[in-house]
């Protein structure tokens, strides 16, 4: 059974919320891990690394991904699988939806991540992104919106997780 780190900073205790979700889909390989209590220590630990990141105001990153932001661009992943998912709010701020998921993206793919996950950009309104692959057909993670699009977390979150499990060869 292959180790899975769910790594997080939340503020409002959404993005907390989510991560407690996929962990308990995930079952006991899940271990959630708030980068507020452990900042980036052990990622070595973890066989698989979901990382969780909600966008605030005008694209900016939340509060406890600011305060070890320097860490993040000093890592090192080489081959290791990971995924994203990010919070934000399309309808609000349309035009910085999920943007620090697509910093932390930039990072991760930096740092020699092996990355999946990405999403389908269907069924969602919002006018620019960071976030969007290349071809602008998908974000480069799971893209949820808990302030107007709340009923679709958690059917999202399982078709999300099921692809990864395609993807990493997850029981």
């Amino acid at each position: 059974m292959k180790r899975v780190g769910i790594i997080f900073g939340s503020t409002t205790g959404n993005t907390a919320k989510v991560a407690s979700m996929i962990a308990e889909r995930l079952g006991s390989q899940a271990i959630v891990h708030d980068i507020i209590d452990k900042e980036l220590d052990g990622l070595d630990d973890y066989d698989i690394c979901l990382f969780g990141i909600p966008t605030w105001d005008f694209g900016e990153l939340q509060e406890d991904w600011a305060d070890i932001w320097d860490s993040v661009k000093v890592l090192a992943l080489p081959g290791k699988p990971c995924a994203l998912f990010g919070l934000g709010d399309q309808i609000g701020y349309g035009e910085w939806f999920l943007d620090a998921m697509g910093l932390l993206h930039a990072e991760l793919s930096r740092a020699g991540a092996d990355l999946a996950g990405y999403w389908p950009i269907d069924g969602y309104d919002f006018e620019a992104s960071k976030a969007l692959t290349q071809d602008g057909s998908h974000f480069v993670g799971l893209a949820l919106d808990e302030d107007s699009q709340s009923s679709e977390t958690e059917a999202r979150i399982d078709q999300w997780l099921d692809q990864l499990k395609r993807d990493f060869e997850m029981s």
